[in-house]
């Protein structure tokens, strides 16, 4: 038993290396990175990604010699800043283990977005998911463990096959989905506000708009400020 446990605790070591090769690979090598955001920005094209595809209101245009997409025009000095700035100077042995050690030593860089250590972006977000797994884990334990005991006992009644019907259709259903229908249904939405949000909403949430009609909530607060 030990020597089982001891070898399948071995395999944890090559599987995060395949996944970190992995992981490497697509960051460093799909079009897309933080070099190319940025051009996009420079050349005022928007988003790199919507360019890439198709989509955005202009194609980024690749250059024959262009190591990068919507370089053209740029100085070489300049991008090769950008380079060094974000370590793409180095070969990719170089730099995978430069990754390897920084995240050993607990570095895992700053966002890309919010500019901040991502520690700090996991430590500030860190209360809100472990409340969600908490609630989340202590509501299906409620649920499951009275259920699968009566349905034990009544093995082969109609409660036994409705459940599972309704067990089997809740599987079906994918849980972000799920999760946007209880939303609506219960948390505020359109119908009930049993379940309340309790203020954990996304950033610039009052300027979002609330239907198709373009009423943001920022737009009914003034309104309720103005006329009571």
């Amino acid at each position: 038993m030990g020597a089982y446990i001891a070898r399948r605790l071995m395999l944890v070591i090559p599987t995060l290396l395949g996944i970190m090769i992995i992981n490497f690979a697509l960051v460093q090598f799909v079009p897309g990175g933080p070099i190319e955001q940025i051009i996009a920005e420079l050349e005022g094209q928007g988003d790199v990604f919507e360019s890439i595809a198709g989509t955005g209101s202009d194609t980024i245009s690749v250059g024959e010699n262009d190591a990068y997409a919507g370089a053209r025009g740029l100085p070489p000095e300049f991008i090769a800043e950008l380079e060094r700035e974000f370590g793409f100077d180095k070969p990719p042995l170089e730099r995978f283990l430069n990754m390897i050690w920084n995240y050993l030593r607990l570095d895992f860089g700053e966002s890309y977005f919010r500019s901040i250590s991502v520690v700090d972006l996991v430590l500030e977000k860190m209360p809100v998911s472990i409340s969600l797994g908490l609630w989340s884990t202590m509501i299906a334990y409620i649920v499951s463990i009275p259920l699968g005991i009566r349905k034990a006992v009544h093995d082969g009644t109609s409660f036994d096959t409705w459940t599972s019907g309704i067990i089997i259709l809740a599987y079906a259903i994918p849980g972000f989905l799920f999760a946007i229908i209880l939303l609506v249904l219960f948390a505020g939405g359109s119908y009930f506000q049993i379940f309340p949000l309790r203020g954990l909403t996304s950033d610039n949430f009052d300027d979002h708009c609330i239907n198709d009609f373009g009423i943001c909530h920022a737009d009914v607060a003034d309104q309720k400020q103005l006329y009571g």
